[in-house]
């Protein structure tokens, strides 16, 4: 499962009023893909339907959908948010990253 924390789901929730979904039917879709300093980059984007290939999990009212293969690299992460001057915006808590990149949006396994 991947988890959502409260900040992050107030942050999606309007960002997505603002790019023209709905967080009540539409989905945040994460994935991964090969690249970044680390070797793997998360990927985080809006999306209205859902794949045959997607696991979908809901968690702070935030419909998430992966594609199987990326959940393999997912498994266990809670998706934060930090905001301020010094926030780095949405962060990925993955337990299965053993190495990270300064910047958090990539990693290695």
């Amino acid at each position: 499962m991947i988890k959502v924390s409260e900040s992050a789901s107030k942050k999606i929730v309007d960002m997505m009023k603002e790019d023209g979904f709905d967080a009540a039917i539409d989905y945040v879709r994460v994935g991964v893909k090969s690249g970044g300093c680390s070797g793997l980059s998360y990927e985080l984007k809006f999306d209205k339907e859902i794949g045959e290939n997607d696991k979908v999990f809901e968690d702070n009212n935030v419909k998430i959908a992966v594609e199987k293969k990326s959940f393999l690299y997912l498994a266990g992460t809670v998706l934060e948010y930090s905001g301020g001057l010094n926030g780095k915006g949405f962060v990925f808590n993955n337990p299965n990253a053993q190495r990270t990149c300064g910047c958090g949006e990539s990693f290695s396994l």
